[in-house]
């Protein structure tokens, strides 16, 4: 691994050769300005504003910007001799136990690997030194134009290096936390435990970047040629109206996805009872009206029967009606024109209830051919009857 920084660790009166590298790397994609008309690169040019010329990197250097504006030139050489014993050293200062550094201070990470085989025999006495301790190592160094904190532990068996921020530099989390008083009940505290019960541990060997990799697959498919998969629809992230129902159902979320089977919840199951019930009610209430349907019609299918007898006096006044004449009662018939209709209604009824079902099929069909004048005739041959028979009282 290449280095980024020559030095030694001071340890009390014990110099430790090391060179500082990167223990971490970054695997973003990073992409390219381009003109989005043709394609074209975009770059950018380091110009003198004196002379409105380009520059090379040889004929750049550093300077401090002044509050009104003023340019100090600072050198390499300058900057070489500071007053400082941490420019060119890592300086222990104290040994603390671990869970005294806030991981909020935590920055970039570094292996510091030992400067030759002089470096051996310190380096190893510091690194079994931290392990028999269980302590870390608060250190200040000089790097990239600043002085920072830094803490060492041992990494398997290598020291490495941990920048940390200066405390002034971590701010207060200050209008963070809710500022409305909230009550947690047993129940949820139990169902929160439930759920980190259920997600376990993880390897974190396991997890792995899926943007970059989804990024990879884009960037792939426009290279081929092909159309980019679509990213699927993000979940909409509603309101959380129950607190118990939504820790309930991520619990059993979490089970499914490591093949346990979920246990139903109270609620589940209380709102599958009363959907049962309901079902239940539904069908009784179905089947009632369906053994409601069947004995209408037995009834109706048995009144026939129990009037069996009234079959031939239907029909002898059927044919009675018959022989009476049509032209005596034409005017009658006319003059009762609103009994026609109620008269008619009575006599369809009678009819459909006392015939036979020949007659009834005739009658009807009839009616259909004739339009109604079979229904009319009979109700004005009643309607004679009654008349022959008034005047017959009358003379």
């Amino acid at each position: 691994m290449r280095s980024i920084w020559n030095g030694a660790i001071s340890f009390g009166l014990v110099s430790i050769p090391i060179k500082l590298v990167n223990a971490t790397e970054s695997h973003s994609i990073s992409f390219r300005q381009i003109h989005t008309e043709d394609g074209g690169r975009i770059r950018y040019r380091k110009v003198c504003e004196l002379e409105d010329r380009e520059v090379s990197s040889a004929e750049i250097g550093k300077g401090y910007e002044d509050a009104d504006g003023t340019i100090i030139p600072i050198t390499d050489e300058d900057l070489s001799h500071l007053p400082l014993p941490t420019a060119k050293t890592i300086e222990i200062v104290a040994f603390v136990p671990a869970d005294r550094i806030d991981p909020l201070q935590m920055d970039a990470a570094y292996y510091l690997q030992a400067g030759g085989a002089p470096a051996a025999k310190p380096y190893t006495l510091l690194r079994e030194a931290l392990k028999r301790s269980h302590k870390v190592a608060i250190a200040k160094y000089a790097l990239r134009g600043r002085e920072r904190l830094g803490m060492l532990r041992v990494v398997g068996e290598a020291i490495a290096m941990h920048g940390l921020l200066w405390p002034d530099e971590v701010r207060a989390p200050e209008g963070v936390a809710p500022d409305t008083s909230v009550t947690v009940r047993d129940k949820e505290l139990d169902l929160a435990d439930a759920l980190m019960d259920t997600l376990g541990e993880v390897d974190l060997e396991d997890l792995h970047d899926e943007y970059r990799e989804a990024v990879e697959e884009v960037v792939a498919a426009k290279a081929a040629g092909e159309t980019p998969p679509e990213a699927p629809s993000a979940p909409s992230s509603g309101k959380v109206l129950d607190l118990m129902a939504a820790l309930e159902k991520s619990v059993r979320a979490a089970k499914q996805s490591r093949g346990e089977e979920p246990e139903k919840a109270a609620s589940e199951e209380e709102s599958e009872e009363s959907e049962e019930s309901e079902e239940e009610t539904d069908r009784e209430s179905e089947s009632g009206a369906e053994v409601r349907h069947l004995s209408q019609r037995r009834s109706s299918r048995a009144a026939p029967k129990g009037t069996g007898g009234k079959k031939s006096t239907s029909t002898a006044t059927a044919k009675k009606t018959t022989a009476a004449p049509r032209k005596s009662t034409s005017k009658t018939a006319r003059s009762t024109q609103p009994a026609k209709k109620a008269t008619a209604s009575k006599s369809t009824a009678a009819t459909k209830s006392t015939a036979k079902k020949a007659a009834a099929k005739k009658t009807t069909d009839k009616g259909t051919t004739a339009k109604g004048t079979t229904a009319k005739g009979t109700t004005k041959k009643s309607a004679a009857k009654k008349t022959t028979t008034a005047r017959k009282r009358t003379a």
